[in-house]
């Protein structure tokens, strides 16, 4: 009698060892990038192609910083905190986002590493404002997630290493910005909104990442064959 445990146990015998062939088959690329991504930033990747068989795509997972223009630190103050003027406005802010693309490799003239790239995006963004001799020192932060779309070409400097130069389109959904006690939703279901203040109000005050173009360079290295 075949029991419950001898099945599971051939179950994952069976997925380790397709993993385990995927991996063996599959070509690894790992790389940087510097440039333009809704700020100046840069990113790190992991790309696998051949993973499967006859799946003409490649998948790639990519973690990124970069330093943005925070906003209005007047408005944000108002808007957020309070109606106080006094102290000197500083401001700073930045971002961290998480990209899941997936590749098709093509072909035009006599550039023969060409690939369009789609995926979804996830943004952790963040503006500091600070009012020096004000007594106010405040972050705005917001979590968003985006779709986005490009074109990378690869040029080979030897037999594992390529340069990377890419451009492309990233659109960033509306979401929740919350600072100090406040919450500022795209449906308007509001925390502690101050005044008659709306989302939009918050939107405008604050430059958290919406449609934004990229264009970087970097440099990928290949592992195997």
């Amino acid at each position: 009698m075949v029991t419950r445990s001898a099945v599971i146990a051939t179950l994952t015998l069976w997925l380790a060892m397709a993993l385990a062939n995927a991996a063996a088959a599959a070509r690894f690329t790992v790389g940087g990038l510097v440039g333009y991504r809704a700020g100046l930033g840069a990113e790190v990747d992991a790309t696998a192609a051949d993973f499967a068989e006859g799946f003409p795509l490649a998948a790639r997972f990519a973690v990124g910083y970069a330093r943005r223009e925070p906003g209005n630190p007047a408005d944000a103050r108002r808007i957020f905190i309070n109606d106080a003027t006094d102290g000197t406005p500083e401001e700073a802010g930045w971002y961290w986002d998480y990209r899941f693309d997936m590749m098709y490799r093509f072909g035009w003239r006599s550039a023969k590493n060409l690939f369009a790239t789609a995926g979804v995006r996830y943004s952790l963004f963040t503006a500091n404002f600070e009012f020096v001799g004000g007594n106010e020192d405040f972050d705005i932060t917001s979590h968003q997630w985006g779709v986005g779309a490009g074109l990378e070409g690869y040029f080979d400097i030897s037999d594992r290493f390529q340069f990377v130069i890419g451009g492309g389109v990233d659109y960033f959904f509306d979401a929740e910005l919350t600072g100090h006690d406040t919450t500022y939703s795209p449906d308007g279901d509001d925390v502690n909104p101050r005044d008659d203040y709306t989302y939009d109000d918050a939107r405008d005050a604050v430059n958290a990442l919406g449609l934004e173009g990229r264009a970087v360079i970097g440099i990928s290295y290949r592992f195997g064959s």
